[in-house]
């Protein structure tokens, strides 16, 4: 029960990373995560090499610590599929968030429930490997193989309820105006 635990716990934590990167009409840090700049030939995550504040809370402030790599953010960020356009002021990179429009805030509440039904599937598949890895188990009485089963159902029960309080908050906070 351990193992099947981390397994979905793991599934828990990506689809909350998901969830991080999907953009609402506030501004978060999380979004400049997967963002990488060339830092003197090394590909390096902006947060790595600059300090991500939100001073509103529709724009991000990206300070990096190495003058020098102003530009470099600046291209990385509107090569980006993030739908920003960054300005700069020779020491700072802002980051405007616009609200979103009625139709964009539905089509990023479909999104989530995309990321949220991998998710399930996801929990579903584990369910399923450990579950033919009860029935291949020759130790185990039929009757202890059900007992198991119906206990990993239990587990992925609750884990799908979890999903689902994730999609419900994600939705509320996309839908917000």
């Amino acid at each position: 029960m351990a193992e099947i635990t981390e397994h979905m716990d793991k599934t828990i934590e990506a689809l909350k990373h998901n969830f991080a990167k999907v953009r609402t009409g506030r501004a978060n840090a999380n979004i400049l995560g997967d963002i990488t700049v060339d830092y003197y030939g090394v590909a390096t995550p902006i947060t790595q090499v600059a300090a991500v504040k939100v001073p509103e809370a529709h724009m991000l402030m990206v300070e990096p610590w190495d003058k020098a790599l102003l530009n470099a953010i600046v291209k990385a960020i509107s090569a980006s599929d993030l739908g920003i356009t960054p300005s700069s002021d020779g020491s700072v990179v802002r980051l405007p968030f616009p609200a979103p429009t009625e139709e964009r805030r539905r089509e990023l509440v479909k999104e989530c429930r995309e990321l949220a039904e991998q998710a399930r599937v996801s929990i579903r598949n584990i369910r399923r490997d450990f579950n033919n890895r009860l029935d291949r188990d020759e130790e185990l009485s039929e009757d202890e193989v059900r007992r198991e089963q119906a206990k990993v159902q239990k587990h992925t029960d609750a884990y799908i309820a979890k999903i689902e309080e994730l999609l419900k908050a994600k939705e509320a906070e996309v839908m917000e105006i």
